[in-house]
C-alpha cells in the first residue's frame, strides 16, 4: 500500500511538470509572445491586417483578437508603405489628406484598446478610415510627429483594427 501512494504522488509530480513546461502552448495566448491576454484565436506568423501584410521589420508586434475582430499593434519606419499597400493611401496623396483620414486625439499619451497589450501611442495621432477587400472597415492609428505637420515619427506605432476572415 506505500508503495501506491508514492506511485501516486510521482505521477502528479511528472503530469504537473509537463503541465507546466508546456503551459504557454495548452493555454491562450496560444504560446505566441505577441498575443495579448484574452485572444481567442491566434494569428499566423506573418500577420496580415487590412489586406497587406503589416512590415517584416515591425518591432513590438502584438495583438487582441476577439469575437472575429482583431487589433494590431506594432512599431515600424514602414508605416507609410503599408498604408499604400493596403489602399487605405492612394499613391501621390499627401499623408494627411482628409479625405482619408481624420486628427485622433492630441494627447501626450492615447492608451491602447481595451484588451490589447504593449506600449501606448503618443500623440498627435491620425486616423484612416477605409474598406478591406473582403468588404469589412478597417482603421489604423498612427503616430504623427510631433514637429512637422506632413510626417510620422520615425519610427511610427500603429494600431489596425479590421475584421478576421
Amino acid at each position: 500500500m506505500p508503495y501506491l501512494g508514492v506511485a501516486v504522488v510521482v505521477l502528479a509530480v511528472l503530469t504537473g511538470g509537463i503541465v507546466w513546461l508546456f503551459q504557454d502552448d495548452l493555454f491562450p495566448p496560444f504560446g505566441d509572445v505577441r498575443a495579448c491576454e484574452g485572444s481567442d484565436l491566434r494569428l499566423p506568423d506573418v500577420i496580415s491586417a487590412g489586406g497587406a501584410s503589416i512590415p517584416a521589420m515591425a518591432s513590438d508586434v502584438h495583438y487582441f483578437t476577439r469575437n472575429g475582430r482583431a487589433e494590431v499593434t506594432f512599431v515600424s519606419d514602414q508605416v507609410e508603405d503599408y498604408l499604400r499597400r493596403t489602399g487605405a493611401l492612394p499613391d501621390g496623396r499627401p499623408l494627411f489628406d482628409e479625405k482619408y483620414g481624420t486628427k485622433a486625439v492630441a494627447d501626450d499619451e492615447i492608451g491602447l484598446p481595451d484588451g490589447l497589450c504593449g506600449s501606448s501611442l503618443r500623440g498627435p495621432a491620425w486616423i484612416y478610415h477605409f474598406t478591406s477587400t473582403t468588404g469589412s472597415g478597417v482603421d489604423v492609428m498612427v503616430e504623427r510627429s510631433p514637429a512637422d505637420n506632413e510626417s510620422f515619427r520615425f519610427p511610427a506605432r500603429a494600431v489596425v483594427t479590421y475584421s478576421l476572415p
